[in-house]
């Protein structure tokens, strides 16, 4: 009987191990899905705008830079504020400070070149469809806000 015991109490543990590890596996393998170069769409007119690279800085937060523009390549961001107003939009950071939690990117923010307003991100790898999905919303919860998807 005690054998038994212990030959199950270690293999509970083993499988749950196990689980830990994948559950770990497949969020990392989301994040490197998410990590990488990606063309913006417009959602209004289903227009390729530019390139965007998602990485992962030494301070172990997500940010997007703008590395391609189709369309508009000297457009400035006239409409922005802060340090971003009147900068150009290629070279520009639009996603800042995201957490990786769980396989996707939270917390941190999203900037619209085109209407200089800033929006909560969040940032999801749809691994059906290849596409990356970013929700920009006013509330921190997402409620209020829309989704555009980003093609590799």
């Amino acid at each position: 009987m005690h054998l038994f015991y212990c030959m199950s109490t270690r293999m509970f543990l083993q499988s749950l191990v196990f689980v830990f590890l994948a559950t770990g596996y497949s969020a990392s393998a989301q994040i490197d899905s998410i990590v990488g170069n990606w063309k913006t769409i417009d959602d209004k007119t289903g227009e390729v705008r530019a390139m965007v690279r998602i990485y992962k800085a030494k301070n172990g937060l997500y940010y997007g830079k703008i590395e391609k523009m189709y369309k508009y390549a000297d457009a400035v961001c006239t409409k922005c504020e802060g340090s971003d107003k009147g900068q150009a939009v290629l070279g520009m950071l639009i996603i800042r400070a995201m957490k990786e939690e769980n396989g996707s990117l939270k917390d941190g923010y999203v900037l619209d070149p085109e209407t200089g307003k800033k929006y909560y991100g969040t940032i999801t790898f749809d691994s059906k469809t290849k596409k990356l999905k970013l929700r920009g919303s006013l509330d921190k919860q997402g409620i209020l806000g829309r989704n555009q998807y980003w093609i590799r």
